[in-house]
């Protein structure tokens, strides 16, 4: 496992988690909860870890749990009782029962601090959205069992080079997440232009935390209706279904039907899949109307999933055979 970097001074510390600095303070000398490394000079300098403590024990506190009994609990474990509370919350929220929360796994302790300390900032603070694996790099995700079986897998890396997108691939296929998105700084357009083919979502930083927010909302299920739990349980809009060579031979078989529906059916599926990479397109470049994108690229991926489902009627009425796409047989295991 790489070894934090410890390269923030307190008050960075305080703004990145909202945390006073007279709070952390206290919590640093009377209950241990930080051990930043000292410089020559005797200043403190704390990890990306230390802002993800931070980050937590602060929603844990202003919930009701005692400094004392939880300052020096691993982040796994301050983790874990954070998705506990979030949990019963839902469960005795008021009103219509929510669905399923999605969850998440990240890679990166300072992303995962990012997202826990900008929740609010997001634009998602309402969705049911929890992070249940954090990793410190993709080194240490290889090797994680991963039992919560997340469903999204988000990636912070500086440098995206081939070993880098080989390692996030082999990840995405030993756990079969159902998307995954890649933050980097720095990267190769093979290796970025391989990991797209692949319908990894890929964004090069800075992005501003409502940036990220609608990045991930791009990737949630908009809909409610009774056919949308039937294509697709756990709030996440599906990969491709079907292939444009599938779509292509569908379109191409002579029917039975008068009114051809097969053909426009695969046709209808083949424009709104590309309506939807394109408007993932605009979102990763046009920052400025980065909601509209967002919302435009998760409707048409809806839209699209809810039309495969009538291309299978349609299939099994004219005895016409589909091939699944090897992303959405993977999705499904």
């Amino acid at each position: 496992m790489t070894t934090a970097i410890a390269n923030h001074r307190i008050g960075a510390v305080s703004a990145l988690s909202g945390v006073p600095v007279s709070t952390l303070r206290v919590w640093e000398t009377r209950h241990a909860a930080f051990a930043p490394a000292k410089s020559e000079g005797r200043h403190r300098h704390y990890s990306d870890e230390d802002v993800l403590r931070a980050s937590i024990i602060k929603q844990l506190t202003e919930s009701g749990h005692s400094i004392s009994t939880i300052a020096q609990l691993q982040v796994g474990q301050l983790n874990g009782l954070l998705q506990q509370q979030k949990t019963a919350h839902r469960l005795h929220r008021p009103g219509p029962v929510s669905t399923a929360p999605v969850s998440m796994a990240v890679v990166g302790i300072g992303m995962a601090a990012r997202i826990e300390s900008g929740i609010g900032a997001m634009g998602w603070h309402d969705r049911p959205f929890q992070i249940t694996e954090i990793l410190q790099d993709l080194e240490e995700a290889g090797h994680a069992s991963m039992g919560s079986k997340p469903q999204v897998l988000m990636v912070r890396v500086n440098s995206l080079n081939v070993l880098a997108g080989s390692d996030i691939q082999r990840l995405v296929q030993a756990h079969r997440f159902q998307q995954a998105i890649v933050l980097y700084n720095f990267g190769q357009e093979p290796v970025v232009a391989a990991l797209k083919l692949a319908g990894v979502k890929v964004r090069r930083e800075p992005l501003s935390n409502a940036e990220l927010g609608e990045l991930i909302n791009s990737v949630l299920w908009m809909g409610n209706a009774q056919e949308v739990t039937d294509v697709q349980r756990g709030g996440l809009v599906p990969p491709r279904k079907y292939s444009d060579e599938t779509l292509h031979q569908v379109a191409n078989i002579r029917s039975q039907v008068l009114c051809e529906c097969p053909k426009h059916v695969a046709e209808l599926i083949s424009q709104l899949a590309s309506f939807e990479q394109y408007s993932q397109d605009c979102l990763n470049k046009n920052a400025e109307d980065a909601h509209l994108h967002a919302y435009l690229s998760s409707i048409s991926g809806s839209a699209r999933a809810l039309f495969e489902k009538a291309l299978e009627m349609v299939a099994e009425h004219e005895n016409i055979p589909l091939e699944l796409t090897p992303a959405w047989r993977d999705a499904q295991t």
